[in-house]
């Protein structure tokens, strides 16, 4: 696999250091495959995350946020008995899965059901980035309303 060098973009860029960031990792990432997961978005600004975490306990599952990047990890507990498996198709490995959350992502909730963690995200937008209602105002200073003319 080629990698590409994204050093001539951190000499000709300024405050994007993020975005380079960004693609920077996204370059160098590995992908296992390991456990698979969905992203859907489940309404305008609502957004669930499936991972499929078939034999895992949610004591042994650890999700969280830190600088835009959830991170979801899964660590088995050591099995004392002595298991002979004649096929081993199911994988109780460790992993570690990230995502790279948007501005104003956050997390709003997850559950454990059926071999799947659900991860349910909401964009908020704060109250300044809202599109707002500007009222015009009349060469008097008066409130000029839809549909009137200014006295």
């Amino acid at each position: 696999m080629r990698t590409v060098d994204f050093s001539p973009l951190y000499r000709s860029v300024v405050g994007f250091d993020r975005l380079a960031d960004l693609l920077d990792s996204a370059a160098s990432e590995t992908a296992t495959g390991y456990p698979p997961y969905n992203i859907e978005r489940t309404g305008e600004h609502d957004y669930l995350i499936e991972i499929a975490v078939a034999g895992f306990k949610p004591d042994e599952l650890n999700i969280e946020v830190k600088e835009s990047v959830l991170t979801v990890q899964g660590r088995k507990t050591a099995n004392d008995e002595q298991r002979r498996f004649l096929h081993r198709g199911l994988a109780e490995r460790n992993f570690e899965r990230r995502f790279q959350l948007a501005e104003y992502v956050v997390v709003t909730d997850a559950k454990l059901a059926d071999g799947l963690l659900q991860i349910s995200l909401k964009r908020e937008l704060p109250e300044a980035l809202k599109p707002r209602r500007i009222e015009i105002s009349g060469a008097k200073g008066q409130t000029v309303l839809e549909g009137q003319k200014a006295a």
